[in-house]
């Protein structure tokens, strides 16, 4: 009886861990299921004017390593909201369920997961910037830090 016992337990166990997702897999379905836009697509629209809200999820000290240039945003087009007070803070900080929302933090992952759950909190058009900050840099726009505005470079 016992070894029957043993033995259920070991497969309710393994069931249960099969069932699991590793952050990656739910990093890569919130990809999925918000989509990502391209740095160079963001910064068309936000060169063109287009009403977007650009959404950083970073830990404020993780701020310190740069952000969009204010140049390239209006005031109320970039609003700072850490991962963990998402769903506490964005309702007073965004009204419009049917704005354009780009999420973003350094990489992409932390970006994703935001936006899913804006969508799962009824806001239609959230997305998230492709790498994150770092996608950004790379693709050769600006970062403002506390040291002015800089451009990455590629080393040759």
């Amino acid at each position: 009886m016992k070894k029957i016992l043993l033995a259920l337990a070991l497969l309710a166990t393994t069931a249960l861990m099969a069932d699991s997702m590793s952050k990656m897999d739910l990093i890569n379905n919130a990809k999925k299921e918000v989509g990502e836009i391209i740095p160079q697509k963001l910064k068309s629209m936000l060169d063109e004017g287009e009403d977007v809200i650009v959404l950083d999820v970073r830990e404020s000290e993780q701020r310190a390593e740069g952000n969009i240039p204010s140049s390239e945003l209006n005031q109320d087009q970039f609003i700072a909201i850490t991962r963990g007070n998402l769903e506490w803070d964005v309702a007073q900080k965004i009204t419009d369920k049917d704005a354009i929302i780009v999420t973003f933090c350094r990489k992409g992952g932390r970006g994703a997961l935001a936006a899913q759950v804006l969508r799962k909190m009824g806001y239609k058009n959230a997305t998230t910037l492709q790498s994150g900050l770092k996608g950004w840099a790379q693709a050769g726009y600006p970062i403002q830090t506390g040291l002015g505005i800089t451009i990455l470079k590629e080393k040759r």
